[in-house]
């Protein structure tokens, strides 16, 4: 299944369209299906090493970090061992909401939105953070642009973890289904776009920087998704 790169319509309405309003809620329930939030928190707490016994706070950033939602989700979750977060969203719309704000806040948490194109917030920022993620964003990317992606991402991070949609024909097939829990017409286009652009294999480890620096996991996570884990050696 040879991967096809399409345009969204999400990323084309503006922000306080009905619609788009609508799907970015549509996207808040398929990610929680998907158990996204538990794929990225497993991730960071399995290479990231803080020992829940021992409260601690790191820096984190986030590529097309959307409204927040998910962010939040593992906030109030690393909330509970005593973790919090520095945090840099960086996304083209700022769409996090005074209440997340305020919501990130009560849990000890900073949070810094970036409005602006991913590669030009990457280049502004200088010192490496301790994680990185990107959760349904890098299949956005053509092969190329998304290689330079990757490469900013290694040089601003000591820990990188993706989750993606998995290019499969089950996840299509799935994925033309979503109007039985309720999503509307953008969302089902959007999803079968996102299939076609996926990820399998170890497509994204191939276009990952070539370095024994890293050490560099990708696998399917769940029936439908993909993940992409890079953890600096040291």
């Amino acid at each position: 299944m040879r991967r096809i790169v399409e345009p969204e319509l999400l990323d084309q309405l503006p922000p306080d369209d009905a619609g788009a309003v609508a799907s970015r809620a549509d996207l808040r329930r398929i990610n929680r299906i998907l158990g996204h939030a538990t794929v990225l928190e497993r991730a960071v707490r399995d290479h990231l090493k803080i020992n829940p016994a021992s409260p601690g706070r790191f820096t984190l950033i986030e590529l097309g970090g959307g409204d927040g939602s998910l962010l939040l989700q593992l906030a109030r979750r690393w909330h509970q061992w005593g973790w919090a977060a520095n945090v840099t969203l960086i996304d083209r719309q700022n769409l996090v909401s005074d209440e997340t704000r305020e919501e990130f806040q009560a849990l000890g948490w900073s949070i810094h939105c970036m409005a602006m194109d991913v590669f030009m917030g990457l280049d502004i920022l200088s010192l490496p953070a301790d994680v990185m993620i990107a959760n349904l964003f890098l299949h956005h990317f053509r092969d190329d642009p998304l290689r330079s992606l990757l490469r900013l991402a290694a040089e601003r991070t000591h820990l990188f973890i993706a989750c993606e949609p998995r290019r499969s024909r089950r996840a299509l097939v799935g994925s033309r289904f979503l109007g039985v829990v309720g999503c509307n017409g953008i969302t089902r286009h959007d999803a079968v776009v996102s299939v076609r652009a996926g990820f399998a294999g170890r497509e994204l480890t191939a276009l990952w920087p070539s370095t024994n620096l890293w050490s560099v996991i990708e696998r399917p996570a769940g029936l439908f998704s993909h993940a992409f884990i890079a953890r600096r050696n040291g």
